[in-house]
């Protein structure tokens, strides 16, 4: 979703090494495919490396053309079943760059397909430098003054992309979803699997709808229902409150900060400006706060920091602030979010800098305030998506939900509770303390590989090795260590260069010394 934090800007076009140049005068849909061997640690599999040619907008009968990078894996079966198609997190981000381990556990048995993900990947992409840099030139990124100008940069980044001729309206997941049909229909595919990571998964789950006789089945990592662009404050002031009761049971923790709530609430009212001479923005250290809650590891580097600052050291804030101006501006391809993500949840009825921050929870939602507050002060040129693909609908497709229990990134009671009841064949499954994707893959990465290849070969997932995992609130580096660590490195240089002017000095006030003698004597 949005802010993965460890988001990947940019991706393969079709001139990349591998993926074959679209032919001159291609026309719509046609395709060229080059084989050449993939490797995955120790195993060599076959694969093809494609480009596709499609529509900008296929709504538009004069619609110009583009072009989109795709790769097919080929199973080591010799008749593999129905092939998986990938669909990664973002928007924002490439669906060309994965965890390879991932393709590595479905090879086995099925075919692993990616497309390349339009306004990311292939021959347009939706990059907004006016957008990038007024982010990182506001110091307050929450005020009023910022959403204004971010927003007046958005109008001025779409203004540009029109001019040099791109259709805005042709950048929606249901065009995503229609380059994935094309590329499967290509390669001579009937039914296939999904696989869809945060995003993807509203990608997938919106795939089912408008083809069910084409989805066999759809794992769904981290689940995006409808309205799951919005993060809402309620939720994450909740979600909050199930971290503390967790370190409220652990004896250590407990023993540093008996209400971690608490203190979080207090720090977050009452934030000084500045460290020594480290400045500190309090809009800059929620942002950084609610993205690296996302992870079991990084969460517990936040916890550390709050409760030190707790106890009057903001070494720790200080570095998250800071680390928002090496993050945040650059964190996206900013025009794939306007275009996807807002044309399926933009409620242009609500005001997101008021509802955003309520009185009363400690952090609020500042991503959703951070996106979507900018978007009331600009028009961004792309339709939205039809109504009935903006709300929840009945699926009848094959659907296994799987969620972390403590992922702030797409909390697991949206799936529970948003799109759950609407899958008379779906099965959710929820990792205990888990955050978002990479913790489920990584906290117990054989139970992963058991739930996914006994779902898509049998329609049940095996769950016997999805053992609770509990969280683990200790930092051995934590962003007070690391401020003070650096700030010790600063002051070690700063003495080295001190200690070698006063020796260049010493040497240069003995040679003149020395010249001034012999001049004497002479």
């Amino acid at each position: 979703m949005i802010l993965s934090v460890l988001g990947v800007d940019g991706g393969y076009s079709s001139d990349d090494p591998g993926y074959p140049p679209a032919p001159p005068g291609s026309k719509a849909e046609n395709f060229i495919v080059e084989p050449s061997p993939f490797t995955i640690g120790a195993d060599t599999f076959q694969a093809d490396y494609g480009t596709i040619t499609v529509p900008e907008c296929r709504s538009k009968s004069a619609s110009r053309l583009i072009h989109l990078p795709f790769l097919r894996i080929r199973s080591s079966l010799r008749h593999p079943t129905e092939p998986v198609v990938g669909l990664a997190g973002g928007p924002g981000a490439s669906n060309m760059y994965w965890d390879w381990a991932k393709a590595a556990t479905l090879l086995a048995e099925h075919d692993f397909i990616l497309v390349g993900y339009r306004g990311i990947d292939g021959s347009v992409t939706l990059e907004c430098p006016e957008v990038t840099e007024a982010v990182r030139e506001c110091d307050s990124p929450l005020s009023d003054e910022a959403m204004e100008r971010i927003g007046h940069a958005y109008t001025s980044a779409a203004q540009r992309l029109l001019d040099s001729g791109i259709d805005l309206d042709g950048y929606t997941m249901v065009e995503v979803i229609e380059d994935n049909e094309s590329v499967c229909k290509a390669l001579g595919y009937g039914r296939i699997n999904l696989l869809g990571e945060s995003y993807g998964t509203r990608v997938a789950y919106l795939y089912g709808l408008r083809h069910p006789e084409r989805v066999h089945r759809s794992a769904l990592i981290a689940v995006n229902p409808p309205g799951g662009f919005v993060w809402e404050p309620g939720t994450i002031d909740a979600q909050l409150k199930q971290y503390a009761v967790l370190w409220s049971r652990d004896p250590l923790m407990r023993s540093r900060c008996s209400d971690l709530y608490t203190a979080m609430h207090s720090v977050l009212a009452a934030m000084p400006r500045r460290w020594l001479f480290l400045p500190i923005s309090a809009d800059k250290v929620k942002i950084a706060t609610f993205g690296l809650l996302f992870h079991r590891s990084t969460a517990a580097m936040v916890f550390d920091a709050y409760v030190a600052a707790a106890e009057g050291d903001y070494s720790g804030l200080a570095v998250m602030s800071l680390a928002y101006d090496y993050m945040v501006p650059s964190l996206s391809t900013w025009g794939e979010p306007a275009s996807k993500a807002a044309s399926a949840d933009y409620d242009s009825s609500r005001d997101y800098m008021r509802e955003m921050t309520p009185a009363g929870m400690p952090l609020g939602s500042p991503m959703s305030a951070f996106m979507w507050g900018p978007l009331q002060h600009t028009h961004w040129p792309t339709c939205a998506l039809p109504e009935e693909l903006r709300r929840t609908q009945r699926s009848d497709v094959q659907t296994l939900l799987l969620g972390g229990s403590v992922d702030f990134s797409t909390p697991v009671v949206n799936a529970t509770n948003k799109l759950l009841p609407y899958l008379p064949n779906g099965r959710q499954i929820v990792f205990s303390e888990c955050g978002h994707v990479k913790d489920m893959w990584e906290a117990n990465p054989d139970n992963m590989r058991l739930i996914l290849t006994t779902f898509y070969r049998t329609g049940i997932p095996d769950v016997s090795k999805n053992t609770y995992i509990p969280m683990d609130f200790t930092v051995s580096w934590g962003f007070p260590k690391i401020a003070k660590a650096a700030l010790s490195i600063i002051f070690c240089l700063l003495l080295a260069l001190v200690v070698l002017a006063v020796y260049l000095v010493r040497k240069h006030l003995l040679r003149s010394a020395v010249l001034l003698q012999s001049v004497t004597l002479l």
